[in-house]
């Protein structure tokens, strides 16, 4: 057996043992001979390096000390799910898919509370993996994910895949890491998922080797090789995937809710942290006829369990103001221990919330995480409330710039409307470099208090004209922060004009919402002269996004603000994909099947895309083509039976 060779043999057996360990649980040799292979293997890839496979788990465990996280612009749009929160809302859900489809089945998975990340495979070959981020840019984390054992390096199979799925700390890995921080002098982290979070983003990832994180998958978010989620799953874990073993098919609400119960009795007994329940139509034709909102699929949800609750007293209530002028309360609280958090503030939400539950300072109160992140007033503890608690004082001037406070009738909050209010001006300019937005890495909400309060910036466009010795005025900014903030914001100037455009904070348009507008006019410039009419015809935005966007462009100060960005070099135009409107596929649905020999899955897709087509992942009857590589099994056997169009990889090409 030739050094190559022995090399090869040792890399697929250690990764078979690994397999077996950490996905199988079931392993099939003692750690001791697992060690002695593995030793075995280092010492030979020290001897030859140029014969080191890719795939080798001895790259789990290199210190590579990275200089930071590279943005990742995802192929496929990855969505959030829509919650719920009860029983009855779930059931409304569940008559909304019926009545659009007639006796749909489901698959129920338990929510994994952690981070979600993208796997992509290249020939089934690991290249890239990326935080989800806010759907469309993520951050390249390929690095740490190796260092995931049970995230195979290579597939059982030689394919293109991009796969979804979460990342999460065991609980017993948890606890450990806590003990060891307390050891050293560190403060603990508040939970498992927030440890997971912090140990993807970890520069050192010899720290995100020894930590232990774990992965369940859970959807192919390239075009599916499978005709339902069920068989998905199954896909997945004959590749090597780790896949949640609790998941059930159910084909009413009384099965979906009965795998609700018994989720909810074994939330404490398992072995890492769960939310609640995810519930998907099964059949993936099916899910490409239900489609999406702007936000989330019409074919999925996910129940949450319903929040804990703590006591605690009301002390204080603070009122700040957002950039849109809403003014909202916050309560200050005596501290408590709530999902696993420590917990002094919570919202309280408008002044209507304050009067319908009648909170008072004083009081005591249940509080619960809503949604398990947000802290809020579940109800007061009237029976022990004191006597002498008198009504919540309720502001009439702005807390910031003292101008009288509007209530209007058909909002619920209080609103601020000083156009000139120096509150809002600081979060409109907190909101335009945050990541979402313009991205402007080191200028934190801190930062540009700061460069506000001492009259440095006044709008966004004066971010442009800051340098180093300006920044370095600030408290805690050095002058190697101060060069990394400038060349942040001279980064930011390249931005596809969907992010700029976000940044503005427009009132309702959100960051889906402004992408859309931008794919549709191409140009800032353009989209400030469309009409209100042009634009409420995009679908999924509609009116009230369009009296909004022409509403604000109306304005001298937007049309000011547009010249002053302009002049500082920032991009107005859309940088990506521009779909074709006259194409021949242009509004048609295609599939992708077989293997292709010339473009990657993905190539083909963005191909087929940008000539204005929809890529599904299975065939229905609203399926228009098919494009069959090599290998073609029932996918192409249902487009012939339907007496869909057939086209080869060529004649994809050749369009």
């Amino acid at each position: 057996m030739t050094i190559e060779q022995k090399i090869k043999a040792l890399t697929d057996l250690l990764n078979q043992y690994a397999y077996e360990y950490y996905t199988k649980d079931a392993p099939s040799v003692e750690d001791e001979e697992y060690d002695r292979r593995y030793r075995e293997l280092e010492k030979l890839e020290l001897e030859n390096p140029n014969l080191v496979r890719a795939d080798s788990p001895t790259k789990r465990t290199g210190d590579v000390i990275l200089s930071g996280f590279e943005k990742f612009q995802h192929p496929y749009n990855l969505y959030s799910l829509g919650d719920v929160f009860s029983k009855e809302e779930l059931e409304v859900w569940e008559a909304r898919v019926r009545k659009e489809v007639s006796n749909p089945e489901y698959i129920c998975e338990l929510k994994i509370d952690g981070l979600s990340l993208s796997l992509y495979y290249e020939q089934g070959n690991l290249v890239t993996a990326a935080t989800r981020g806010d759907g469309s840019v993520g951050e390249n984390i390929t690095e740490n994910v190796k260092r995931i054992k049970d995230v195979p390096l290579k597939l059982r199979e030689p394919i293109d895949i991009v796969v979804r799925g979460e990342a999460y700390l065991p609980r017993k890995n948890f606890a450990k890491l806590n003990d060891e921080r307390e050891l050293e002098g560190l403060p603990p982290f508040a939970n498992p998922r927030n440890a997971a979070a912090g140990t993807l983003r970890q520069l050192d990832t010899k720290v995100v080797g020894k930590r232990g994180l774990a992965t369940f998958l859970y959807q192919e978010a390239s075009p599916a090789t499978n005709d339902s989620q069920e068989e998905v799953l199954e896909y997945f874990e004959s590749l090597g995937f780790q896949v949640n073993p609790e998941r059930k098919f159910a084909k009413n609400m009384d099965e979906i809710w009965a795998f609700i119960e018994r989720a909810t009795t074994l939330r404490d007994q398992l072995a890492y942290d769960i939310d609640g329940v995810v519930i998907k139509v099964n059949d993936l034709a099916t899910q490409e006829e239900l489609g999406f909102t702007i936000k989330a699929p019409r074919w999925a949800i996910a129940y949450k369990f319903p929040a804990e609750l703590a006591q605690t007293e009301i002390l204080s209530v603070d009122w700040t103001v957002g950039r849109t002028g809403v003014v909202t309360p916050t309560a200050n609280m005596t501290p408590v221990i709530l999902a696993q958090t420590k917990v002094s503030r919570a919202t309280l939400h408008n002044v209507d919330y304050i009067r319908e539950k009648d909170i008072r300072i004083g009081d005591k109160v249940l509080i619960y995480k809503a949604g398990d992140i947000i802290p809020a007033v579940s109800r007061v503890l009237f029976d022990q409330r004191l006597s002498a608690l008198t009504e919540m004082p309720i502001p009439t001037t702005c807390p910031e710039c003292h101008s009288d406070l509007l209530h209007f009738d058909d909002e619920v909050a209080l609103r601020c409307v000083n156009p000139l209010c120096p509150a809002q001006n600081r979060e409109r300019l907190i909101h335009f470099a945050s990541r979402n937005a313009m991205n402007i890495v080191g200028l934190g909400p801190s930062v540009i208090s700061q460069l506000f309060d001492k009259k440095l910036i006044s709008d966004v466009s004066d971010l442009y004209a800051l340098t180093t010795e300006k920044l370095a005025e600030l408290d805690k900014v050095q002058t190697k922060s101060a060069q990394k903030i400038v060349d942040a914001i001279s980064v930011s100037r390249e931005n596809s004009a969907e992010k700029l455009l976000f940044g503005l904070g427009i009132r309702h348009v959100g960051a889906k919402a402004a992408k859309l507008l931008m794919e549709e006019f191409l140009n800032l410039r353009t989209l400030a002269q469309a009409s209100e009419e042009k634009i409420a015809n995009i679908p999924s935005l509609g009116e009230v996004i369009a009296r909004s966007v022409t509403t604000y462009f109306e304005t001298a100060g937007a049309q000011k603000l547009l010249n002053e960005l302009e002049n500082a070099g920032l991009n107005f135009d859309y940088l990506g994909t521009v779909v074709s409107t006259d194409s021949i596929l242009s509004g048609k649905t295609v599939v992708l099947t077989g293997k292709l020999n010339t473009l990657t899955r993905t190539q083909a897709k963005e191909k087929l895309e940008a000539l204005g087509a929809t890529v599904s992942g299975s065939v229905s009857k609203k399926t228009a083509l098919v494009v069959a590589g090599s290998e073609a099994g029932s996918k192409l056997l249902k487009a012939q039976a339907l007496g869909i169009e057939i086209w080869s990889e060529e004649a994809l090409i050749n369009l």
